[in-house]
């Protein structure tokens, strides 16, 4: 796939999800319990942290329902497959490393925008994760991610 083909994959990508978050903002049926929202972003930030910026797989995978389901289609799903795919990752890439840029609330939904690195001074990929959680657990993931190019056509950054 070539990066303009990538690139307009991303855009759709986030067009859609956006149409439909705001399609559920719009539902007055649907009230937000933003105290709620809040908990279930700290549970995706303390993961989020533990698992992929201090490798704690285990310990961090315990907020993951065991019938976890993947949207990403390299990566199984399960809770056991995704520890099992993460921990192997880790052991490749010991200095992987990912920062939060941003975080938002939508209902059950909680996104990220992040930045992912392998190694230090490596520009990485940027990336919207997304996560669905029930009852203080992470029960679905979507992700979109693109890489950091040495070079863009315009002065703004990717963060």
């Amino acid at each position: 796939m070539t990066t303009l083909s990538k690139f307009n994959w991303f855009v759709a990508a986030t067009i859609i999800l956006l149409a439909k978050s705001t399609c559920v903002l719009a539902n007055p049926d649907m009230p937000r319990n933003l105290i709620t929202e809040e908990q279930n972003r700290l549970v995706v930030l303390r993961f989020y942290d533990a698992f992929f910026n201090r490798h704690q797989v285990d310990e961090a995978a315990k907020v993951i329902v065991d019938d976890y389901k993947q949207h990403n289609p390299h990566v199984p799903d399960g809770k056991v497959a995704f520890v099992s795919y993460f921990t192997d990752f880790f052991n490749r890439n010991p200095q992987a490393h990912t920062t939060i840029v941003r975080s938002a609330t939508d209902g059950d939904l909680v996104y990220l925008h992040v930045h992912s690195t392998r190694i230090p001074n490596d520009p990485g990929t940027a990336g919207v994760d997304i996560f669905r959680v029930e009852d203080g657990r992470t029960v679905e993931h979507w992700d979109v991610n693109q890489a950091v190019p040495q070079e863009s056509a315009n002065v703004n950054t990717m963060f």
